[in-house]
């Protein structure tokens, strides 16, 4: 694969998402197509001068004047602009056609867009979806695997979406104050969906799902650069994807086939300290103020799990997180994990009997928690419960890391 592939490449992931925010602010979000469409038709163009003339001394600057002159001719085309975009922007908007790509217009563009994209009107996925195409500028191809779906239905889900923004008829603008709060909390909310879809990634694509991850930790950056959306659970947030992603490189296998390495088996030389270090102030400055959000119990228990050294009072203090956080969000996996902490601070009896309350007959990690629990003392038992977390995990990689384990407990060593 070539430089100037690359290049190029890095480029449009890079810049992709500020033009289109850029046209989008200007000409309306019912133009988000178009907007796509010209900066698509941009990079096009820079692919095939560059290739003939070499890339310019300021790449970014020849996209911006070219997207420039293309979204002028587009909207001025056949009377478009005059009969259907200025009666829709409003006689106030500025309608000359001369796009700002000034750093500070990128910004505030693409923060807008951030709130617009994350409109509670569109499903889940569907913003994730439209997150990863318009806010980190990832192709089709790029989402399909992330999504271990394919082009087509990718295709569809985005237009769905976009075709709902038209209909709700969403602005690119920042919530009313008394209403941001609770939309800031739906744009957090897929902003750590976005970051999980690479941690947890189905795809055995390592370089997507570090990009995933590294584009989440982007935008929740943006936030933290605006007064109103710069807050304790913002920065809560920030934190704990920040010690999440620190294990990235340390919990990658050598080979798909070894699936994943699990955190007591990790070399703790490969977690990347300056990720744990901005961890630790983005988690210094969610202290400030009296909220406490999930996200705060979420990264205090990830900073511990940055601290490989094992000790009682460690231990009890992410039981009493747990027990925290399951009052204030009750999930699966925060009642798993609460169970494991549980069995650090208080031994195997007391956690074996809360897991077999459960009876989560269709829950792999309830399975492999129960496995963990016993494999020390009844490895029958424990490859009892391996195989049945084997049989109904859904992804490969869960199924190769569960695999390892079973070789590892049946190994003629132990």
């Amino acid at each position: 694969m070539s430089t100037e592939y690359e290049s190029l490449k890095q480029l449009f992931q890079q810049e992709f998402s500020k033009m289109v925010a850029v046209i989008s602010k200007q000409f309306g979000l019912q133009h988000m197509e178009t907007a796509e469409d010209i900066v698509s038709d941009t990079f096009l163009q820079a692919a095939e001068t560059w290739g003939v003339k070499g890339i310019p001394e300021n790449p970014a600057a020849w996209l911006y004047a070219v997207a420039k002159q293309k979204t002028l001719y587009q909207f001025r085309r056949n009377k478009t602009f005059e009969e259907k975009v200025v009666p829709q922007i409003g006689a106030n908007a500025n309608t000359t056609g001369e796009l700002n790509f000034s750093e500070q217009s990128i910004k505030d563009s693409q923060l807008q867009m951030l709130f617009a994209v994350c409109n509670p009107a569109i499903a889940g996925e569907a913003q994730i979806g439209l997150a990863l195409r318009i806010l980190c500028g990832f192709g089709i191809d790029e989402i399909a695997e992330a999504f271990f779906s394919n082009k087509e239905t990718i295709n569809k889900r985005l237009s769905r979406a976009k075709e709902k923004l038209r209909a709700e008829k969403v602005n690119m603008e920042l919530p009313p104050e008394n209403t941001l709060a609770g939309r800031l909390d739906n744009v957090l909310h897929i902003i750590y969906l976005l970051f999980s879809e690479g941690y947890f990634s189905k795809t055995q694509n390592q370089v997507l799902r570090k990009e995933l991850c590294a584009e989440a930790i982007r935008l929740a950056i943006l936030l933290t650069e605006y007064n109103r959306t710069n807050l304790p659970k913002t920065n809560a947030l920030l934190a704990l994807m920040c010690f999440h992603a620190s294990r990235f490189d340390a919990r990658q296998a050598c080979s798909p086939e070894e699936g994943f390495i699990l955190y007591d088996n990790q070399d703790e030389a490969l977690w990347d300290t300056e990720l744990i270090r901005r961890g630790i102030r983005f988690l210094s400055r969610a202290t400030q103020g009296s909220e406490i959000s999930s996200y705060h119990l979420e990264a205090r228990i990830a900073s511990l799990h940055c601290r490989k050294e094992d000790t009682p009072e460690k231990w009890e203090e992410i039981l009493d997180l747990y027990d925290q956080l399951l009052l204030m969000k009750y999930s699966p996996a925060v009642v798993l994990n609460r169970i494991y902490a549980l069995y650090r601070v208080n031994g195997i009896s007391e956690a074996l009997a809360e897991a077999e309350k459960l009876k989560w007959d269709n829950n792999h990690f309830y399975f492999l928690l129960l496995g963990e629990l016993v494999k020390n003392d009844d490895k029958k038992r424990a490859v009892f419960y391996f195989q049945k977390a084997m049989n109904l995990s859904k992804t490969q990689t869960e199924k190769n890391a569960i695999k390892q384990k079973l070789k590892e407990i049946q190994s003629p060593s132990l």
